[in-house]
This record gives structure tokens, sequence and C-alpha cells, in this order.
């Protein structure tokens, strides 16, 4: 029994919390006893928290270690080889560490984007052919000890060199191919210190979901690679999850690795029967991944063992060991605290530490079959998903017969029609500036929807509440000058959440905490059933805030394929059906926005990316469905309503033709750690629609000047023309500080009138 990683933020967001007070007692100019002091609390927290993770896992063959992180593991990766951007070379410690994932006065944080097609974020590395390595590999050796001392046998989790190479990005123009032998130098440099400290035959799981994604020109290298680090006396298992793998099967069967991780949830073309004999001949180890290790449903172990029985007619059992899909990284802890979900669906339901117990469970089955021992969790196993597969809860004949009869998926006039019409209606300028939605979630507005959510106050006072933090988002905008307003969403706990809340289909979770990236943490929502929208979710809010300003105000949604990609997803029913119930949610409030007299309605699709499938071959079918969907929210905007949507972190170059295909009049991407790099794409095939790139990082507590922003735009101007642009942050604004806020969008709306005085 195996399981690839292991949630680290803790039950109740520990490591959240701890994180965040380290870092506001490390600003520059604090008081460096308190830092201490916040650090040595920093560390405890960590350590309690590994400690408890591996007493979860006591009964599995190996603990693993090297999966936990302050942050996140190409970041400590990068770290531990010393990759470090120049701009930090005069820091160090954590503060290095910190400064590299969220910038520092030493320059811009690294680039952060999807980890695969996940919601999780990893910080990617900045290689170049002249970058001197320091190898250090005190953290993974600190926590590999600290595991034997409490006498469990550890396995190191580590990021595979092709994985890492793949990630990574060059700084100086150079090819990968040209970093690749220097890196790959580093890496084995960091093998050989572990195993000097540590000794030989240590056992390293080294992920490799790089390889899902098909052959590329780093494939010659697998078998030379992972043979030496079989020389350097590692025993090595290489895993790949979220698809098949089959041709660096091929390959790495033929190696001198251990064992091979296979993802049999997400990759059933892993069940091709050449590979499998293949497994078979080479007597390696599978490590057959079949509990889910990216979704919260109870696994129906009849489904898991008739897998397994198909593996094992190819593959002895003695060579078969049952492993999560994935990591648990990706799914909340436990639901031992879920005291307020309904019982039928939370019986439905299984997070990291159940899955530990499904993983015991299916291996004791598959040994022995059904015994005393096992039979009644066994035939409780069978009860919940029977019950949940004929559960009335799950179906609605409205809304299926709904979307059997839907018929317009369309806007009826093309771009070049509405723009027209729109920039006369809404008379904004060149350069127009905005922001994305979202404005600061105080201390103090949590705790009002909090004692609201409690009954503690009414809902009178809740509204004023609400009311108070809208007038004064709106005054501080047009003080500042921006063109089109924003609400600030106050009432919203979460992008996706408070749509889900609202929404027929979904249930939420109390403590079901998901890490995105460093300390912040989503709670998905769980899309059990069929979805619809009973009422209006965005109305009252957002003309509120019209009524108190003659200047455009913006209606906030989140699209369909964000929702769905953002939340946990039932399974008995295809992604893009369950999408299509979702646009047509969408496609209501966009009516009755618009006939509340909203010019501006931005429909957000942050996630649309990072749905992606990995294997090039069935990204056209996902493209069709999610275009589809969204298109069918935005059909029924009037010719003069403008509908923007906003995109995370996302290569564009692959996609461009589909964020074409969407047809949004208005775009805003991130752009603001990568120059203007992205928006060269829309640049060379013509992209006729306007577009907000991202001026500055809002993932950073840095405060941009009016001079840095000044030359953003300039670089900008240099790639499309100012009647095509938008300005505005990169993302919502959600997660700093208004300290932080008021000046940045002050020096960017400032920055454009300097733009705009100079013509």
């Amino acid at each position: 029994m195996n399981i690839i990683g292991f949630p680290r933020i803790g039950e109740k967001r520990e490591l959240k919390k701890a994180l965040e007070s380290y870092w506001a007692a490390a600003k520059d100019g604090g008081d460096t006893s308190e830092k201490e002091h916040k650090l040595q609390e920093l560390l405890k927290v960590a350590k309690d928290l590994r400690k408890l993770h591996w007493s979860y896992q006591k009964n599995l063959e190996n603990v693993v270690v090297n999966d936990f992180s302050f942050y996140d593991n190409m970041l400590d990766l990068s770290y531990a080889l010393g990759v470090i951007p120049a701009r930090f070379n005069d820091l160090k410690g954590l503060d290095l560490y910190f400064a590299m994932a969220r910038g520092s006065k030493s320059g811009v944080a690294c680039e952060m984007t999807k980890w695969f097609n996940t919601n999780y974020h990893y910080v990617v590395p900045e290689l170049r052919k002249d970058l001197q390595y320091h190898i250090n590999a005190q953290k993974i050796v600190d926590e590999y000890k600290e595991a034997l001392s409490l006498g469990y046998n550890p396995k190191i989790s580590l990021i595979g060199i092709f994985t890492y190479l793949g990630l990574s990005k060059t700084s100086d123009n150079s090819k990968k191919s040209d970093v690749f032998p220097n890196l790959k130098n580093a890496y084995f440099k960091l093998l050989e210190s572990l195993v000097s400290t540590l000794g030989k035959d240590i056992l390293i799981e080294f992920h490799e979901p790089i390889f899902v994604k098909g052959r590329d020109e780093f494939f010659s290298h697998i078998k030379e690679v992972y043979d030496s680090i079989a020389k350097l006396g590692i025993k090595s298992i290489v895993t790949t999850y979220f698809e098949s793998s089959n041709e660096a099967t091929e390959i790495l069967v033929n190696s001198d690795i251990v064992g091979l991780g296979l993802d049999f949830v997400h990759g059933v073309d892993n069940l091709n029967e050449n590979s499998l004999k293949a497994i078979a001949n080479s007597g390696k180890k599978l490590y057959a991944g079949l509990i889910d290790g990216r979704n919260i449903w109870v696994a129906n172990l009849d489904s898991k063992l008739n897998i397994l029985d198909k593996i094992s007619i190819i593959v002895p059992k003695d060579l078969i060991h049952i492993s999560s899909s994935c990591s648990l990284l990706h799914v909340p802890f436990s639901k031992d605290s879920e005291s307020k979900m309904n019982k039928e669906i939370l019986s439905w339901l299984s997070f990291a530490r159940e899955k530990i117990g499904e993983l015991e469970l299916l291996e004791s089955i598959f040994r022995n079959g059904v015994i005393d021992s096992n039979k009644d969790a066994y035939n409780a196993n069978k009860s919940v998903n029977d019950n949940r597969k004929k559960s009335e809860k799950i179906h609605d004949n409205a809304v299926q017969s709904r979307i059997a009869n839907l018929k317009i998926t369309t806007r009826k006039e093309p771009f070049k029609e509405r723009i027209k019409v729109q920039r006369k209606a809404l008379g904004y300028p060149d350069l127009a500036t905005t922001t994305i939605g979202s404005f600061p979630q105080t201390p103090e507005l949590r705790a009002l929807r909090q004692k609201f959510k409690k009954g503690e106050i009414d809902s009178k006072a809740y509204e004023s509440g609400i009311e108070s933090y809208i007038k004064d988002c709106v005054a501080f905008q047009e003080e500042i000058g921006l063109d089109v307003l924003v609400h600030g969403e106050p009432e919203r706990n979460d992008m996706v959440e408070y749509f889900g809340e609202q929404l027929k289909g979904f249930v939420f979770s109390q403590n079901g905490w998901v890490q995105s990236y460093g300390s912040r943490c989503v709670k998905p929502p769980i899309i059990f059933g069929d979805t619809s929208r009973p009422k209006a979710m965005t109305v009252r809010w957002i003309t509120f805030a019209q009524s108190l300003t003659k200047k455009i105000m913006k209606g906030m949604l989140t699209g369909p394929v964000t929702i769905l990609n953002w939340s946990f997803v039932r399974d008995d029913l295809a992604r893009k059906d369950v999408c299509k119930q979702l646009s047509l949610c969408i496609a209501d409030e966009i009516s009755d926005l618009q006939d509340a007299g909203i010019k501006i309605i931005q429909v957000d699709e942050a996630a649309f990316k990072e749905g992606y499938p990995l294997r090039e071959s069935k990204v056209k079918e996902y493209e069709s469905w999610a275009l589809e969907c969204f298109k069918i929210s935005s059909s029924v905007a009037k010719i003069e309503t403008q509908i923007h949507t906003h995109m995370c972190y996302s290569e564009f170059n692959d996609i461009i033709k589909t964020i074409e295909a969407m047809d949004a009049d208005v775009i805003s991407i991130e752009t603001a750690r990568s120059g203007n790099e992205l928006l060269k794409i829309f640049k060379k095939v013509g992209y006729a629609n306007e577009v907000g790139p991202g001026v500055y990082d809002i993932h950073s507590p840095r405060i941009p000047s009016v001079d840095e922003i000044y030359k953003q735009i300039k670089l900008l101007l240099e790639v499309l023309p100012k009647s095509q642009l938008w300005i505005n942050p990169d993302c919502g604004l959600k997660t700093r500080k208004w300290e932080e806020v008021k000046p940045s969008l002050k020096n960017m709306v400032d920055a454009v009138l300097k733009v705009r005085i100079e013509g």
C-alpha cells in the first residue's frame, strides 16, 4: 500500500495561519525578536503536522517525506538545487525562499502557474545556461531523519528531473536542451548528497507526471538518467499521474528502477495489455493508482477490484502494490469534523484520511478476499454506492428537460458590430482602467459574514455592513479615477463557493480546505446532482453599487467552466453535461443583470485552461464542449451589453484560437510576471477583441511604482494599440491588504494618465 503524498496545510489550516503570522512579523523594518519568535512557532507547527500526518500512514509500506512544504515542492527543489534568480542574490534562508514565491524589495516573485490540469499552483523555476548551482539537501535530510526517529520507514518524494525541466522556463533565451546538462549534474549532486548522508538503498519516489503528455526531445535520456540514479545506490520508483503514460512505460521497464507508479483512475489507457505485459516481464513493482487522489467520492470497491483483476491476469499479484492515483494534496484532510452536511451526502464522501482507510480495505480484499475482518466494511461500501446511485437527491427532471430542448448557443451579432454599439453606449476611453473584481477581504469583513452565518447578527445588521463596505469601495475607486468600477465582492467568501451556495445540486463542507498555493486555501464546492438557479444571485449587491455612482459598474460572475473545474464534480455524469447545466444558471443571471441596468458583465473563466486534457488527442473534445458552455452563458447578452472574461496563468500560444472562439468582448489576463511575452501571441494571430493584460502582480505584497507600471504599459503598447487595451491588475485583490491595494491602484491610474498625456 502506498500514497504519493498527503495534504500539508493542516485539518484546521494550521500551516496557513503560522505562515501568515510569520510573514507579518518578517516584514522589512519589523521587530527581529518577533520574527524569530514567529519562526519558531512556524517550525513547531510544521513538525507537529508532519508527525500527525505520518501517524495516519503507519500501516502503509512507507511514510512519505519531503511532500511537506512551506509553499510549494517545485520551489523546494529549486531552493535545494540553488536555482536562484540573480535578483535575489542578496538574500538567504527563508527570506530568499519566500521572496522567490512572493516577491520582495529585491525583485518581483517568480512566475506561478497551474500544476498540470489542477487548481494547485507551482512556482516556475528560472533556468539559464550560466547558472551556478549550489546544492542544499538539508530539508530532505532533516525530514527523513525525523521520520526515522519516530520509528517509521520513510520514502522520499521528489520531483523528477524531466518534470522539473519541462515545467521550468529559461530566463536567458537559451533552449532547454542547452540547460539540461548542467541541471542534470546539479540534480545528481543533490542525490549524491542524500546518499552520502542517509546511506545507500534509500527509497525515492520520483514524480514524473510530465511523461503523461507523451514523447518529447528528452525521452531519449530517460533510461540513462534512471540507470545512473540506480548506480548511486538509490531504489527508485518513477510515478506518473493524471493520465496514461504508455510511451514512458516502454522505456522505464527496461531501466534499473525498482517500481513504476501508474494512474488507473484518470489514465485508463494504462490498462494497455502490452504495457502490463512489459511490466510483468520486467519483474518491477507496479504501484497501481486506484484510489482517486483528485476527487472526494467514496471508492466503489467492486469497480476497483475489477480493475485489479484485469491487471493481475497479466502482472503477478506479488508485484502489484495498491496506491493513490496521485498525491492526496488535492483533496481535503478529513470529513471527521463535518457535522452540518446532510448525512446521506456525507456518507458518499471520502477525504485524505478516509482514502488511506480505503487503501487498507482494498488491499485486504485484494489479497484475502472478503473475510470476517473486512466483511462489514465491504458491505458498508457497497451499500453507500448503491444508495447514491438510487438517491432522489441527484436527479431533477426539469433541468434534464431544459438541457434536452436547448437551442440558442451563441451571440447573434459579430464582435465588430457589438463593439461599435458598446463604445458609443459606454463611452470609456482608450486604456480604460478597471480591476478584476474583488477587493480585500478584511478580518472585519470575514467576521461580519461569520456572525451572520452563525446567527449572531440579523440580516439587517449584516446587509448594513456589506453596504458600508461597498460604499467605501466605490468612493475609493471614484477618488483615484478608475474608469470602470466594481462593487468589491464583500458578500462573497469565494468566487465559486458563493455561487454554488445559491445553486441547487451543490453541497458544502465546513473544513474541506485544499491548498491552492502557499497559504492560499480554497474550499471547493461539491456538485452531487443536477444543478439549477432558483433565484438571482448577484443583482441585489451590484445594482446597489451602481446606484452609488454615475460611472459604469461591472457585474461579476464566475463562468460555468471555472465553477466545474474548481469544484469536486459528481462522477456519475459526464463533465460536459454537468457544465452545460451550469451554463444555463449563468445565462439566467446575465439576463437578470442586464435587465436590471448593468451594462458590463464579467464572466470569469479563470480555470478554463486548467481543464485541458494532458493528452493532445483529447484536447479538441474538451475545447468543443467548454466553448459551447461559455457561449451558452453569454448568448443571452444584448448587443449593448459588454461581456468580459478573465483567465489566470495560461500559456496562450496553444489556446489562442479557442480564446478567439469564446468571443468575449474583453478578456483580461495575468501577464505581469512575464512582461509582454504572453501578449505577443494575440498580435501574432491578429486578435481583434479587446484585451486587459495585468500590469502588476497581485500575488506579491510589493507596491509597484508609477514608473514601473508606466514601463509595463509601454511594453504592452509595443504589442497592441491603445484602442484595444484595458489596464488592470493581474487578478482579483481579495488576498491583499488595503494598505497595499490603495497605493498600487493609484499608481496604476497615474501611470495610465502619464501615458495618455504623452498621446
